[in-house]
């Protein structure tokens, strides 16, 4: 049992940092491209990275018992909408500059979670729990008194749709990876239609003279499923406490790329707004060890 437990740990670490570092490191090198057209490509590339693993775990009898069910995807339909917003304001904050403020969603997400899922599943909040949601909030309205420009915007709807599409997730019991198949179908026609705009505009940089440039732009997708693989592995083998903790490297890989490799701007009210989250961070890790 140990050993399984500690090779989930690992699991879920390597996903943790392979999206708070190579995640960011390879969209940050591509968002030249554009974030719209990255996001297409992410989108495409995700489709046609899961239908071949698909076919490489023989999971295809789980798609279509999942598809039979119109419970299961209406819900997918939603988080599939969901999942869409995530993935394009994170890329639009990779390409504009804003990897700090994406790090602050991150940070705050799995306290906004406890948050709705008391809400919606009537979870149970204890003390230390309920002061962290709070400390959560002081720190939003500490940024819209002190500048409304400094409220990191981006973050925030990082962390609402993530935390919704985790809610929406819960509502249905699937395979996670089958799961984004089915919500990146749905968004697949979409892709197609921009991909479509895209390059009959002439602004696309995924093109057949380019073979090396389309190799790169195609690694959107293994980008995006290895480290979902990793790390919903690493939650089967030891748990969503332990997890949800080793899931704190990803932002704070992310703002410190952010600070400290791309130089990005941090103000003081920011920092002050930050000292709030880490405050909540450290208490609702705290109970989560306790608890664990």
């Amino acid at each position: 049992m140990n050993k399984e437990f500690n090779k989930g740990l690992l699991l879920a670490g390597s996903g943790s940092f392979w999206w708070g570092f190579f995640g960011v490191i390879y969209f940050k090198y591509i968002a030249f491209i554009g974030h719209v057209e990255l996001v297409v490509h992410r989108c495409l590339w995700t489709t046609f990275t899961l239908l071949i693993t698909t076919f490489l775990f023989s999971k295809w009898n789980i798609f279509f018992k999942i598809i039979k069910n119109k419970f299961n995807l209406f819900y997918l339909f939603i988080s599939g909408f969901l999942i869409f917003i995530n993935w394009g304001v994170w890329i639009y904050a990779i390409a504009t500059n804003r990897i700090i403020d994406a790090s602050f969603g991150y940070f705050i997400m799995p306290i906004l979670s406890v948050m709705l899922g008391n809400f919606f599943f009537d979870e149970k909040l204890n003390s230390k729990r309920i002061f962290s949601i709070l400390l959560v909030v002081l720190s939003i309205l500490f940024l819209i008194v002190v500048s409304i420009n400094s409220l990191p915007w981006v973050g925030l709807i990082v962390a609402l749709s993530w935390s919704l599409y985790n809610l929406v997730r819960k509502k249905i019991n699937v395979d996670t990876d089958i799961g984004l198949l089915i919500e990146s179908l749905f968004i697949l026609p979409f892709a197609l239609i921009a991909f479509y705009l895209i390059s009959s505009s002439g602004y696309n940089d995924f093109r057949l003279s380019d073979p090396s440039m389309m190799l790169i732009i195609f690694l959107a997708g293994p980008m995006t499923v290895i480290p979902l693989f990793l790390y919903v592995r690493g939650v089967e083998l030891c748990g969503l406490g332990p997890t949800g903790m080793i899931f704190y490297i990803t932002p704070t890989l992310q703002f410190l790329l952010g600070y400290f490799y791309y130089n990005e701007a941090f103000s003081i009210s920011k920092l002050v707004s930050f000292i709030f989250i880490w405050i909540a961070v450290i208490i609702y890790l705290k109970d989560l060890h306790e608890i664990n």
